[in-house]
């Protein structure tokens, strides 16, 4: 998503040039390519490929870089009763990187059950985490709440509960997600419109602070198409990216099996992101399981950036087998995933597929 702080600071062009003048003199002393130290350590890193799955059994994964250049993870966890959080230098880092558990839900009342889909967002000089949770005693009561976090590292401190997000109506809400756009902040999330025939549709309102909407919000999409409704009338999990001169939304449908799939709203970045009409939305799903590459169901992502500062990766989940036993949702292996998001000439992302796994070398 193009948010500040998902971009790392770039060397000053004074500073590349005096970085290459150092390099040249150097060169010409030792008869070796050189850089200067001061540009070696700003110089954007080549990232390693990426190992998929990048972290087993996690997910609606949320990954965040900081304007420290660190990358932040969380997503959701099978039990569904916990916030993680994992910290690295690099998107590979993750899968090893040290799991914090940094709230747990309650044992009675309010945030008890179901904690899906969080997201952490860093927002006027504050940490935030976006997630969906219900009641102990009535656990399909889903809901949106906010943390908020006053420290700078968000491994420490104190996560404060700032409450539940009031929508337009009680009902089944989750999969919030926040974005600036031309000085305003947004919130998108999918709830349920009562009187309507579908599970959950896609919402959008303008912000008064990270935890209070200023109203009103608008549907931007609800499942209309045969592959937004297989098992479940499903649009949820949306998440932004801004690219081109343009918004890209994308978002989830169906049910959480090998029907699950990735969709698109468009919109342009000069109109007007509260009018229905100034989105667009794709009649095909771009993100759809793979049998080749042997992964099914991919979905509910979000975007970060490259440790170069410029590639656009994509982040979701998936599951390595199409036949699930049961209820979907007690299956737990859905993994989280990165690849390298493509585009077409016209400025529009291109998915591809599903990478297939990382095949690990044998000792």
């Amino acid at each position: 998503m193009s948010r500040d702080h998902d971009l790392p600071r770039v060397p000053s062009r004074r500073a590349v040039l005096k970085g290459a003048a150092a390099g040249v003199a150097l060169t010409a002393v030792s008869g070796a390519p050189a850089m200067s130290p001061a540009y070696a350590a700003s110089a954007p890193r080549k990232a390693a490929p990426y190992v998929n799955p990048l972290v087993p059994r996690r997910a609606d994964p949320h990954i965040t870089r900081h304007t420290d250049g660190s990358y932040y993870f969380t997503a959701t966890v099978p039990e569904y009763d916990r916030i993680i959080l994992r910290r690295s230098r690099t998107l590979n880092g993750l899968a090893t990187a040290t799991e914090s558990v940094i709230w747990r839900a309650h044992t009675t009342g309010p945030m008890g059950a179901h904690i899906w889909a969080p997201e952490l967002h860093r927002i006027d000089g504050k940490w935030y985490i976006y997630f969906a949770s219900a009641p102990a005693e009535d656990v399909w009561a889903i809901r949106i709440w906010v943390l908020e976090n006053s420290h700078a590292n968000p491994l420490k401190g104190t996560w404060t509960e700032k409450g539940q997000i009031k929508t337009a109506w009680e009902t089944f809400s989750l999969d919030a997600t926040t974005f600036t756009h031309l000085g305003t902040r947004y919130l998108a999330w999918a709830q349920h419109e009562p009187g309507m025939d579908n599970n959950t549709a896609l919402w959008l309102s303008e912000m008064a602070d990270p935890w209070t909407l200023t109203g009103p919000q608008i549907r931007l999409s609800t499942p209309e198409y045969d592959w937004e409704c297989v098992g479940y009338k499903v649009n949820e999990g949306p998440y932004v990216l801004k690219r081109n001169g343009r918004l890209f939304l994308t978002y989830s449908a169906s049910a959480t099996d090998h029907h699950y799939c990735v969709g698109l709203l468009t919109a342009d970045a000069r109109g007007d992101l509260m009018d229905p009409a100034t989105w667009s939305k794709s009649p095909t799903p771009v993100f759809t399981s793979n049998d080749t590459t042997k992964q099914y169901g991919p979905g509910h992502n979000c975007f970060t950036v490259a440790e170069d500062g410029r590639t656009d990766v994509l982040v979701y989940h998936a599951r390595q087998y199409k036949e699930i036993t049961g209820d979907p949702l007690n299956d737990p292996n859905r993994h989280t995933r990165i690849q390298k998001l493509a585009w077409h000439p016209d400025g529009t992302p291109d998915f591809g597929v599903p990478v297939a796994d990382t095949v690990k070398e044998s000792a």
